[in-house]
């Protein structure tokens, strides 16, 4: 089967194409926000980090970024920098070069000023805009897809009904040579032993059941009970009591097809099946490194409600609590609740939500999308110096 993308000159598909103007530190994030005022196809990344970042952050940060620039739904990048920044616009650039897109850079210091800096901006990122109009969409194969997939603001909709059908759906692109990234590792605690049990190898079992450790590990370090944190005030609201009962909804997500490799936050799949992303529990930051990872779109289930989007993927909003269906239209993409109602199969739904992938990936706007819903936060490890 295929979807209507873009391919990009490096062999990847794509499901949306912008222009991106990265701000390399959050000193520039304001000047990148000018550039892009007012004009259509334009994205910029409200990126307030860059400096006083060391080590693995430092790391981290231009991992995302760089991941974001070379992403498949960007036809062309400006990076804007200061120009004393620990983490240099350069850096940026020479990252997403050899994906084979126009790269371009302006560092404020250099050129003069903000004043100077925003008209030229303006005026290269219009010219990259006529640039992008000139590609059309063409049959694509699913296979070239990466589906990232997430909950948040969970209910006890969210395991019964919503993540099962998304796993369904998964399960459907796999079949077809995609890929699905499953996030979220402190969500998988109390289930993580399911998880590694379909794992492709020992070895591959060994990393998700370390991933998991790890992150109860940071926990005790800093003093803090991971269990008391999570489930959320919503999620208890919403009728989830343990952390391990949230966990076994939240794995449904991935479908049943077997685990191929675990992957480090923001990191690229170097195999086609499930894999997962060891990635925090918070949802923009674990959106934001599904997507830094090359991931087109994203399923995103929620029982209570949340209006979270992504700067460059488009995010298809799931929910299995009608009354949130009804309260949030403007934020919800696919009601499943018919499945709690007996009116509706799990498989039936996943297929509706398969569909709706490929509508999407062919150029279908979702609702995040209509709002400008936009969200960017990277995962941090360390303190700031």
């Amino acid at each position: 089967m295929n979807f209507q993308g873009y391919r990009r000159a490096n062999g990847k598909a794509a499901t949306r194409n912008y222009v991106l103007v990265i701000p390399s530190v959050g000193c520039s994030q304001g000047i990148a926000q000018s550039i892009v005022q007012g004009l259509k196809g334009v994205i910029y990344l409200p990126n307030i980090l860059g400096c006083g970042q060391m080590g693995e952050d430092r790391t981290l940060i231009k991992k995302t970024l760089v991941g974001f620039g070379a992403h498949p739904n960007i036809c062309a990048v400006l990076v804007v920098g200061l120009g004393c920044e620990h983490l240099s616009a350069e850096e940026i650039v020479q990252g997403i070069t050899p994906t084979g897109k126009r790269v371009e850079v302006f560092v404020i210091q250099n050129v003069g000023g903000s004043r100077k800096t925003i008209p030229l901006g303006r005026r290269m990122v219009k010219a990259m805009v006529e640039e992008a109009a000139k590609l059309n969409r063409e049959p694509i194969p699913l296979g070239k897809l990466i589906l990232g997939t997430e909950c948040g603001g969970s209910d006890f909709t969210s395991g019964l009904a919503s993540n099962p059908a998304v796993g369904t759906a998964c399960d459907l692109l796999v079949g077809e040579g995609g890929t699905v990234i499953l996030s979220e590792t402190p969500e998988l605690i109390g289930a993580e032993h399911l998880l590694a049990k379909r794992a492709r190898t020992p070895e591959i079992a060994k990393q998700v059941l370390d991933a998991v450790a790890w992150w109860e590990k940071k926990a005790i370090a800093a003093g803090q009970n991971i269990r008391k944190s999570n489930p959320a005030p919503g999620n208890i609201a919403g009728g989830i009591t343990t952390l391990e009962e949230k966990s076994l909804g939240c794995i449904y997500k991935a479908g049943t097809s077997p685990l191929e490799e675990v992957i480090t936050y923001a990191s690229h799949p170097t195999k086609r099946g499930l894999v997962h992303m060891d990635t925090p529990a918070h949802d923009i930051e674990q959106l934001t490194g599904m997507v830094a990872g090359g991931a087109q779109i994203v399923l995103f289930t929620t029982g209570r409600g949340t209006p979270v989007g992504s700067p460059i993927a488009p995010v298809i909003k799931i929910t299995g609590n009608r009354d949130t269906y009804l309260k949030m239209r403007d934020n919800m993409d696919i009601d499943v609740s018919k499945i709690l109602q007996g009116k509706e199969k799990v498989t039936e739904a996943g297929k509706r939500i398969f569909e709706e992938v490929i509508s999407v990936a062919s150029g279908k706007i979702t609702k995040a999308e209509k709002q400008g819903q936009r969200d960017f936060c990277i995962f941090k490890m360390n303190m700031n110096i």
